[in-house]
């Protein structure tokens, strides 16, 4: 089983509300010391000493909604996460690190690949995305640079996300190519029978796409909830060729019941006829029977009839 280094914050934690009152206290006491500081000079150092103290007191307060998270980092040794929903005071030295445990999607362009046979296809995909582990997503990646040094709050917040996602953006597009090349478009591209093909085998090779990116993104502590291909289709310098052939594929597999269909039709008049002794046909009238049935039957074109007022013994 895979380390989990990221573990849940364990450090003094004050309600916030309470560290507040102290907080504002601490600079009401200050002004005071201040205002005796007329009388006496050590009322004045008192009072300096207090408002430095409530100074760093405020730098403390942390507020957490739900699905966010913040990575405790005291002098550059991570310290765990905090995850606690509220208003809470902790030591203030702590270098808190915003993150979003929301789920979030991408969805980008499609993209050109060659699919198994080496025929160029446009394929693109959806994907759903959270972020599951805090210390990869921090210290396993390099996210931090992207952050600028000495922003604060949201913006830190969404600079580290914008980097998230650029990742999940780079890799999504590896996975994307790499599953694309393992399938051919359809069946008709290799010709193998029983392959799975991006066309027909949807929620089969989503499950693979899932798979592979869940493999690329655990470095990051990414998980993905759904990955789903989007779109798919041809690229346009062999679009109208493989159309063609699409075509031809179908007019083929239409002519084949056509004209199964039309040998049991032949069949059950010649028995039916013979049965109830309507008439009695030698091989050579048969045979002019049945091809002039199969023209009937097989031609796109309606017949024309012609009538025979004559004798079948002629």
């Amino acid at each position: 089983m895979e380390k989990k280094n990221e573990y849940p914050f364990k450090g003094f934690l004050m309600n916030g509300f309470l560290a507040l009152f102290l907080n504002i206290a601490l600079y009401a006491l200050s002004i005071y010391l201040f205002i005796l500081a007329n009388h006496s000079v050590m009322m004045g150092v008192l009072g300096a000493i207090v408002i430095v103290i409530a100074c760093i007191m405020s730098a403390g307060f942390v507020k957490l909604e739900p699905n966010e998270a913040k990575a405790m980092v005291f002098f550059g040794k991570y310290r765990g996460t905090f995850t606690k929903t509220g208003f809470f005071w902790v030591n203030p030295f702590y270098s808190k690190k915003s993150l979003s445990l929301r789920a979030r999607n991408l969805n980008p362009e499609p993209i050109k690949v060659n699919d198994k046979s080496g025929n160029p296809i446009l394929i693109g995909m959806v994907l759903v995305w959270k972020l599951e582990d805090t210390y990869k997503a921090l210290f396993e990646i390099d996210t931090q640079s992207m952050a600028i040094s000495g922003t604060t709050g949201k913006q830190q917040t969404s600079l580290l996300m914008r980097a998230l996602e650029n990742f999940v953006k780079v890799q999504s597009d590896a996975a994307l190519r790499q599953v694309a090349g393992d399938y051919a478009y359809d069946d008709t591209s290799t010709g193998g029978e029983g392959e799975l093909t991006l066309r027909s085998n949807a929620d089969e090779i989503n499950q693979t796409l899932v798979a592979t990116l869940n493999d690329r993104l655990n470095m990051a502590g990414i998980h993905v909830v759904e990955a789903r291909i989007n779109y798919l289709a041809y690229a346009p310098e062999i679009a109208a060729v493989m159309l063609r052939r699409q075509q031809a594929d179908a007019i083929i597999t239409a002519r084949e019941k056509i004209v199964d269909g039309a040998v049991s039709m032949v069949k059950m008049a010649l028995d039916k006829l013979k049965a109830e002794g309507v008439v009695d046909l030698d091989e050579e009238k048969k045979a002019a029977m049945v091809s002039n049935l199969l023209v009937v039957l097989c031609g796109d074109e309606p017949a024309q009839p012609v009538v025979n007022s004559g004798t079948l013994y002629n």
